[in-house]
């Protein structure tokens, strides 16, 4: 873990400033996909079927995510209290395959949309990079097998990708 993830700031007891923000995010990729100009008509199918391709992946990975992590899934970035770490099943592939999961839906609602969906994508990018750094403080604190944990999965959001 780098020195200056711990510089990241908590917004909040359980990191809640962190979940706000990416609500703004996340209505700002809506509201710029919904009224953004479309695609070229001669791109159109083609990002058609690689957004729903993204959509559909993306929702596979929230969901293993979620599924996961069973009744310890929150919203905040701050681990529960009574969690234990995940290191099983998509856990083994990828550290956080929620954040990942959104990430692919915001770029498959992209490619259906609008170009300009793609400037959210990736902001969200770097907001979900910058809250997976916050939380992995936090985890490192709560769970001293964190860290070889973070050895043994290198992959942050999507799994054998990034």
């Amino acid at each position: 873990m780098e020195e200056t993830e711990s510089r990241l700031p908590a917004l909040g007891r359980r990191g809640g400033g962190w979940v706000a923000l990416q609500v703004v995010l996340f209505v700002a990729a809506a509201v710029v996909g919904w009224l953004g100009m479309r695609w070229p008509s001669s791109a159109r199918p083609w990002l058609w079927v690689a957004g729903i391709v993204a959509l559909v992946a993306g929702v596979g990975l929230l969901l293993a995510g979620g599924a996961g992590l069973g009744k310890q899934l929150t919203p905040f970035p701050r681990p529960v209290d009574t969690g234990v770490l995940r290191q099983d099943g998509i856990y083994g592939l990828v550290r956080h395959p929620i954040y990942g999961g959104v990430l692919v839906l915001l770029l498959g609602w992209a490619l259906v949309s609008s170009p300009l969906a793609l400037i959210p994508f990736l902001l969200a990018a770097g907001f979900f990079d910058a809250k997976r750094r916050r939380e992995e403080v936090w985890l490192v604190a709560k769970y001293p097998d964190y860290t070889a944990y973070a050895e043994r999965v290198p992959r942050r959001f999507v799994p054998f990708v990034w």
